[in-house]
């Protein structure tokens, strides 16, 4: 293990950088808590590691960066690694020596300086307004070093009043300081000795007067901060002023019939205002029928030559309002369906709503508790079906309006045929013996009373003895143990020994196996053992699936009860013997045991066993648990017949569309889980003992003839299907060949798994099976957009059944979101308070009104408070208002990270402001602008370089979305577009022609006009690029502009056409290339002040005529002598040039003839190369040393490997420049690919 030896004062804050890492780490060190031994290093922190021969790391950041990377905190790239150092340079030099020199004079040590330390804060803020944390989504190193460094002038420093200047920052640095690692290392007496650790010699009676007076000045300071707060808390004695809104909150005053257009003519608001902003539009969008899929066209039948797009949304569980998981999904497709929109294509994007037969089952029978102390059985089977209804309606309801709050574009259709279509769906595949009955072993959940699917257990780990609770226990129950006890061999006093994880099983046993080959036990083939409870005499039988070097080589056989048992029992036909029933209670087995609850009889059992002298041992045993993720009852294997779909064929189905590319799945690296799941796929057993859902429409056939021998549940000859009961009826008769008045049928009582109906929503929404015009135009869809978690429980089944019904793909693209955590990384929980309803986010939440929500939901008191708690935590001041646009953003932003989003409420505020930034830029424009401002059809050619650049920007801004959009990469998306607007128009642009705009003579005049209608096309076309992903805002400040073609302009910027690449000049970006390539070939040969000629080899004269008409600009950018145009060949271009390919359509010819002095580059690129390849050799012999691998940290290893590879690199560039100097000493023209 490694040491860690730290300051003998373990608070001195010095030391709290490694003491934190070191709980982050995997493999915490050793702490010692004194000097470290002579031999080693007198100096702290110091860490000694284990293993390597005593290697020693010293000083605090070098110690943390060991630790840190063993617990993967220095960053996960090496432009993270990179952004920690500069973290960890930014305490140590920045932050630290401010914050001691703020806070020691009130401690009586030295000078102060608070205007400095608020300057460094506050470009901390900036940094921290669009972060949640300084680099990456979680803590890292740079967090703990800042943090660390920002404890002093936190804990002494900082008044309330700086703390809400600096809101970010202190929202990062309590996020920190809360987490466990912090907690742990014990911050609360951080600075008790302090004082000792800078006390130095005994002071002087002269330091100690000095000391006094300030801290006479502290205390005076400290009464006027008391009495400050105490003048806040009192009432106002002064005289009442009017009632003034809360700051920010504007709200739409003018009456506005809902559906009729918002006043925009009246002038905009001071600032951005969501409450404002958000008013009366949705309304009017949906009467002007924008949401519709033949807007601007007579019917969705009416070819499209911008063809088609189609996206339903994954259904939301109508068990509760949607959450940030869902509004992550709905902003994601939201934006999709926009952009589509705007590009001109018949456009649907339909809603659902997933009936969640468990989850609302379980939700409503909670509710009846809990008012009336009723269970589902008192109400019966119909009248606890209307509760459900009624209850599902009012979800239901506030599920779509939080849809229309936070997501627009939506048209929802066809609903009500969907249960037809769901029975016919089943009869189909019944028919076609795809769906068949079987009696097998089901996970069963005994709270519920109902089989559940495999994917709705979770495998809890154990690592050995471990107590659970159970629901209906009142005692925790023992898992992870191994029982083994005895069998008596009948006959003879010898025994076998067998060992379970699950004693009470036992109970079933039928069989002992051991392993054909297993010498121990050859003497016993064709003997039976005696169970002990009961007269049951049960044959040893050999099998190769047991494991002879596990244990005494014997397992006990319950092959009604374990799935491997179960095969056993198939292979050797032996006896299956169920002795659970439904809730749990024993069945079939012999007094005492009898009618005992599962558990109980477990201690039963064992206590029966030590009675017979039966048992052995019992011993810790990790293992796997499975619970059921709804109930969290303990998963029991329950042999019931049930209904199965046969995936085999259509799992093959599902997986080659894949492989052969018919079916894209985004990102690929979900395409392993895929193929996983689909070459190994089980039947599927779609039965649940539920009330609420889509009752199966099968019917157990009796019949009423004599000659006809009844049939069992489990035979599935005696079960039609039927889409009703008359036609279930006319196939049994027809099977049995019997009249129809001597058939009973009886409907199975189960409903269908919530993903079968699922399933076939893609077709199931436009009416199949009935051929509709919807089917025909909008199926198959184009996209569908959900969460990585439900890859295999909805996406799978969907593109499994829609091949089996329909012959199709449902959609040809899949695109997996990220799982949505809290800004913790924690999983979204009720009962730890994080599930944040969107509502919420949008029109902002007091701390009050989130725990008022807490007790109106169906938790259990005491995960109320713990979740109340968790509220206080993250949100001691509420959540405040947001608005859908910021939340909106915010999300799509957050789509870069993976697997997991790590979504912080408080970053979504910092998109607030930025909404707030393109308000104040938008109302300046317009007063820039003028009221009599009419736009020109087109640019004319003759702008500024500050135009040109801030067009080019444009361009580059529309390609990126445009790009990103297509490969579904919104974070490039969020960025383009923040940089464009924020960094380049606002802080670049409009800053820059603030004078243009005061010209006032006439050739200034043009300037300005020119500039204005740059001005315009930046703000119109950034308008159209932001309106998919912040619909709102950009429909009022679009309202206020003037149209470019008013007489056909589109009335909303919703179906105004999205920018493309060809609308803004791309002459800028010609110019740009051009610049970058001779500024390149500058630097290669360090032309740092001297000025060469440039010869632009064109291709054609329309280049040519472009580099002529912008050679002012390209000499100016790229400081040459002069820029000389040439078309065609090179024989006009003098000798003596250095070549590099700007674009496919013009060539760089850069003069180094007489600039430079040949001989002397050439002897200094060779010195060059060989100071490189001393230091390559001296690092490769370093490396090649035996122990290199065993005593080098890797990071080390890693850092050497990275060095070698770049100076590879640097070798082969000064080759080419060597190269490049002798072919010029020539005389000649040496040509090369620039990168």
């Amino acid at each position: 293990m490694d040491t860690l030896y730290i300051s003998s004062h373990p608070d001195d804050f010095r030391s709290l950088l490694p003491l934190v890492a070191a709980e982050f780490c995997l493999s915490p060190p050793r702490i010692v808590h004194e000097d470290p031994p002579g031999e080693v290093a007198r100096s702290r922190p110091a860490l000694v590691l284990a293993g390597s021969g005593g290697t020693v790391l010293t000083g605090a950041n070098a110690v943390s960066w060991y630790l840190a990377a063993a617990g993967n905190r220095t960053g996960s790239d090496k432009k993270q690694e990179s952004q920690v150092w500069q973290w960890l340079s930014f305490a140590e030099n920045e932050l630290m020596p401010v914050a001691c020199a703020v806070t020691f004079p009130l401690l009586g040590i030295m000078g102060s300086s608070k205007a400095e330390l608020l300057r460094v804060l506050k470009a901390l803020d900036e940094t921290l307004a669009l972060r949640t944390f300084l680099v990456g989504e979680g803590v890292t190193l740079a967090d703990i070093a800042v943090a660390v460094a920002a404890l002093l002038p936190f804990k002494y420093a900082l008044e309330p009043a700086d703390r809400k200047s600096l809101v970010n920052v202190t929202r990062w640095y309590n996020t920190c300081v809360n987490q466990p690692q912090f907690l742990k290392v014990c911050l609360k007496d951080l600075f008790v000795s302090v004082s000792l650790l800078f006390s130095g010699p005994p002071k002087t009676e002269a330091q100690l007067k000095k000391e006094a007076k300030k801290r006479e000045k502290m205390e005076k300071f400290q009464q006027k901060k008391e009495m400050e707060e105490k003048k806040k808390t009192q009432p106002q004695t002064e005289k009442a002023k009017p009632e003034k809104k809360e700051l920010g909150v504007i709200t739409y005053n003018i009456p506005t019939p809902p559906g009729e257009k918002k006043d925009v003519l009246s002038p905009l608001p001071d600032s951005y205002s969501p409450q404002y902003v958000e008013a009366a539009w949705y309304s009017w969008w949906e009467k002007q029928g924008f949401f519709k899929p033949e807007y601007g066209r007579k019917n969705v039948s009416e070819p499209n030559p911008r063809g088609v797009f189609m996206m339903c949304i994954p259904p939301p569980n109508v068990t509760g309002s949607l959450h940030l998981g869902h509004a992550l999904t709905n902003a994601i497709q939201d934006c999709l369906t926009r952009w589509h929109r705007m590009r001109g294509e018949t456009t649907l994007w339909n809603p659902g709503c997933d009936h969640a037969g468990i989850a609302t089952q379980v939700v409503v029978e909670k509710k009846l508790m809990r008012e009336r102390k009723m269970t589902r059985h008192d109400l019966g089977r119909e009248n606890f079906i209307q509760e459900v209804w009624k209850w599902k309606n009012e979800k239901g309801d506030r599920i779509y309006h939080q849809l229309k709050k936070s997501i627009i574009m939506c048209n929802i259709i066809c609903l009500q045929k969907l249960s037809y279509a769901v029975q016919e769906a089943f009869v189909r595949m019944h028919e076609e013996g795809v769906i068949y009955r079987s009696k097998r072993l089901v996970n069963w959940s005994c709270t519920l009373n109902s089989a559940i699917s495999d994917i709705e257990v979770d495998k809890k780990e154990l690592t050995g003895r471990t107590l659970l609770p159970v629901p209906g226990y009142k005692e925790k129950v023992e898992f992870g143990v191994l029982v083994s006890f005895s069998y008596k061999v009948e006959g003879s006093d010898e025994e076998v020994v067998v060992a379970t994880t699950r004693i009470e099983t036992m109970l079933g046993d039928t069989a002992v196996a051991v392993h054909p080959e297993d010498s121990r036990y050859q003497h016993l083939k064709g003997k039976m053992v005696v169970h002990p409870f009961c007269d049951r005499k049960m044959p040893i039988v050999f099998d190769d699936f047991v494991d002879m070097n596990f244990g005494t080589g014997a397992v006990k056989i319950t092959p009604a009860h374990d799935h491997n048992d179960y095969e056993v029992g198939e292979r050797h036909k032996l006896t299956f013997i169920n002795i659970l029933d439904e809730n749990g209670l024993l069945i079939n087995v012999p007094p005492p045991f009898l009618g005992m609850k599962r558990f109980e009889a477990r201690k039963a059992v064992l206590q029966a066993l030590k009675d017979l002298g039966q048992f052995k041992e019992v011993k810790d045993n990790p293992m796997v648990v499975p619970v059921c993720s709804r109930s969290k009852d303990i998963v029991e294997p329950l042999l019931k017949p049930q209904w199965y779909v046969d995936c085999k064929g259509m799992g093959k189905q599902a997986a080659d569309v894949v492989r052969n590319g018919e079916l894209k799945i985004i990102p690929d690296h979900h395409l392993k889980t895929w193929f996983n799941w689909m070459d190994n796929i089980r039947d599927w057993c779609i039965s649940r003992q539920l009330w609420w859902g889509h009752r199966i429409p099968a019917y157990f056939v009796t019949v009423n003839d004599p000659s006809i021998k009844p049939g069992e549940d489990v035979d599935g000859h005696y079960w039609v299907s039927g889409r009703s009961e008359e036609e279930a009826r006319e196939k049994a008769a027809k099977r049995f060949n019997v009249t129809a008045d001597k058939i009973s049928l009886r409907q199975d009582e189960d409903v269908l798994d919530t993903w079968f109906s699922s399933g076939i929503f893609p077709f199931s929404i436009f009416g199949w099976p009935t051929e509709s015009e919807d089917l025909r135009v909008f199926y198959p869809g184009t996209l569908l957009e959900t969460g990585h978690d439900i890859l295999f429980f909805w996406v799978a089944r969907m593109v499994m059944m829609g091949l089996k019904l329909t012959g199709k793909l449902p959609f040809k693209e899949v695109y997996l979101h990220a799982v949505v955590r809290d800004a913790h990384g924690r999983k979204m929980s009720k009962s730890l308070g994080n599930v944040i309803d969107p509502l919420d986010v949008i029109t902002g939440i007091s701390l009050e009104g989130l725990h008022a929500q807490l007790i109106e939901s169906n938790l259990d008191p005491l995960e109320i408070e713990k979740a109340k708690q968790g509220q206080k935590s993250d949100y001691p001041s509420g959540i405040p208002e947001c608005g859908t646009d910021a939340l909106r953003f915010a999300l799509c932003a957050y789509t870069s990270q993976g697997r997991d989003i790590n979504l912080d409420v408080n970053r979504i505020l910092g998109y607030r402001h930025f909404c707030n930034k393109l308000w104040n830029a938008v109302k300046f424009a317009m007063r820039t602008l003028g009221e009599g401002f009419v736009p020109w059809e087109k640019l004319c050619g003759n702008e500024s370089v500050s135009d040109r650049w801030i067009l080019s920007r444009l361009s580059a801004a529309v390609a990126l979305c445009d790009g990103g959009f297509q490969a579904y990469d919104f974070p490039t998306i969020t960025t383009a577009i923040y940089s464009f607007w924020l960094y380049e128009l606002c802080d670049v642009y409009l800053e820059s022609v603030k004078p243009v705009l005061s010209m006032t003579d006439s050739e200034g005049q043009k300037q300005a006009d020119i500039c204005r209608q740059t001005l315009y096309t930046c703000l119109e076309v950034g308008l159209r690029l932001l309106s998919p992903l912040m619909p709102f805002v950009t429909e009022e400040l679009f309202q206020r502009l003037p149209r470019r073609h008013s007489q056909d302009s589109p009335s909303s910027i919703c179906v105004t056409p999205y920018p493309e690449t060809s609308e803004v000049d791309l002459s800028m970006e010609f110019v740009m290339s051009v610049v970058k390539t001779i500024r390149s070939l500058r630097a290669d040969y360090n032309l740092t002040k001297t000025r060469a000629d440039c010869y632009l080899q064109c291709i054609d004269s329309d280049t040519a005529a472009l580099v002529q008409t912008y050679s002012l600009q390209i000499q100016t950018l790229s400081y040459s002598q002069a820029i000389h145009p040439v078309v065609g060949g090179d024989s006009t271009i003098p000798q003596g040039c250095a070549v590099a390919i700007a674009s496919d359509k013009c060539t760089v010819h850069l003069m180094l003839k007489g600039l430079i002095d040949l001989e002397k580059e050439v002897t200094k690129l060779t010195a060059k190369k060989g100071e490189l390849e001393k230091q390559m050799e001296k690092m490769k012999e370093k490396m090649a040393k035996n122990d290199y691998k065993e005593k080098v940290p890797v990071k080390v290893q890693e850092a050497d490997a990275e060095k070698v590879s770049g100076k590879e690199m640097w070798e082969m560039v000064l080759n080419y420049s060597f190269l490049q100097l002798l072919v010029l000493k020539k005389s000649a023209t040496y040509c090369f690919l620039s990168s």
